[in-house]
């Protein structure tokens, strides 16, 4: 199941829902990734697809200095799972594929 491309995350978390931008990259194999959210653009690494679960992790420092772990289903163009921070609860992530700009020639 393909999965690159860009998501629009949302993250339900104790203190208010937080939406993300996650881009996917597949080049031989091999997924790549970066997370935009809260003024800052951090790294995804770990990232693991087997059959229709996704899983990555991600740190980033705002609103809070946290280490994330994201465990998510994807079906077709919507995905939705978990975010783990530590030990705090986990929090309920959703998501949907961004549709691709038609390109005018």
């Amino acid at each position: 199941m393909p999965v690159a491309g860009t998501w629009n995350l949302s993250i339900s978390t104790p203190v208010g829902r937080i939406g993300a931008v996650v881009e996917l990259r597949e080049r031989e194999g091999l997924l790549t990734g970066v997370a935009r959210g809260a003024d800052e653009e951090v790294p995804l690494s770990d990232i693991t697809l087997t059959g229709d679960r996704l899983t990555w992790k991600q740190a980033i420092t705002k609103p809070l200095r946290l280490n994330l772990a994201f465990d998510v289903r994807v079906d077709g163009d919507t995905l939705q799972g978990t975010s783990r921070a530590g030990r705090l609860p986990s929090s309920k992530v959703t998501g949907e594929r961004r549709s691709q700009p038609i390109r005018r020639t």
